[in-house]
């Protein structure tokens, strides 16, 4: 399976450290964002990565260029202006081939597993959620109630280890935060034309068909979004070091 990272925003909220570098190559002790990604994506064995570049995009690809041996073969998808997340990614997809990838967004950090990541079958995304963090106390999705869902798909308890699994849906009780991680199906994009769009309006069109399912992860996730939250993570990653 290939993987992608989503790397073409501006990151406006990051100025005025992005003014001058590209989000995804400010530095979270002392290694850029998107070379964590990168790094974990090789460990679980992934080989092949697609990154779509835009806003200072060029520095990405020299970074990534410059680092020794790389462990990934790395492709760019370049857009002259950003496309947003869906627009990205459907423009990245002759790269990406007709299999079902990873979606990782480049900005944020984790570490989470992604050799644990699969699409089960009859779906068209499975999406990795996580705890509302305070910037977010909202959520996004919720898992579907135990009477809408299959005896392979229902865990709705967290028992035996495992995380919590289950289609999901738009709203309910308990709504949690998108991580940015997802595995996607191709097909996902069926009907789309190339331009800008977002992901979120594909994902909830899926799950009106009952063709998304999720996770939930609680281990260590961070959305980096602004100056405040990059320094949060590089002082609490130096304090468990």
């Amino acid at each position: 399976m290939k993987a992608m990272i989503l790397a073409a925003g501006e990151g406006k909220r990051m100025r005025p450290l992005t003014d001058t570098m590209p989000k995804p190559l400010l530095p979270i002790q002392g290694k850029a964002i998107i070379e964590h990604h990168l790094d974990r994506l090789a460990l679980a064995g992934f080989e092949q990565c697609v990154i779509n570049v835009s806003y200072l995009g060029e520095d990405i690809v020299n970074y990534l260029d410059a680092r020794v041996k790389p462990a990934l073969n790395v492709q760019f998808s370049r857009e002259a202006e950003p496309l947003e997340t869906g627009g990205g990614i459907f423009n990245a997809l002759p790269l990406l081939g007709s299999k079902p990838f990873v979606l990782v967004n480049g900005d944020v950090w984790t570490d989470y597993p992604f050799q644990g990541l699969a699409l089960p079958k009859g779906m068209l995304a499975h999406m990795v959620l996580v705890e509302n963090p305070p910037q977010h106390v909202g959520g996004d999705f919720a898992f579907a109630p135990a009477s809408e869902q299959t005896a392979s798909q229902a865990n709705g308890s967290e028992s035996r280890g495992q995380p919590r699994r289950g289609l999901l849906m738009t709203e309910g009780e308990e709504q949690y935060t998108y991580s940015g991680i997802a595995v996607l199906d191709p097909l996902l994009f069926a009907g789309c034309q190339p331009g800008y769009f977002p992901l979120p309006p594909l994902f909830r069109k899926a799950m009106q068909s009952g063709q998304v399912s999720g996770e939930l992860y609680q281990g260590r996730w961070f959305d980096i979004g602004t100056p405040t939250r990059l320094d949060e993570i590089n002082q609490l990653l130096a304090g468990a070091e």
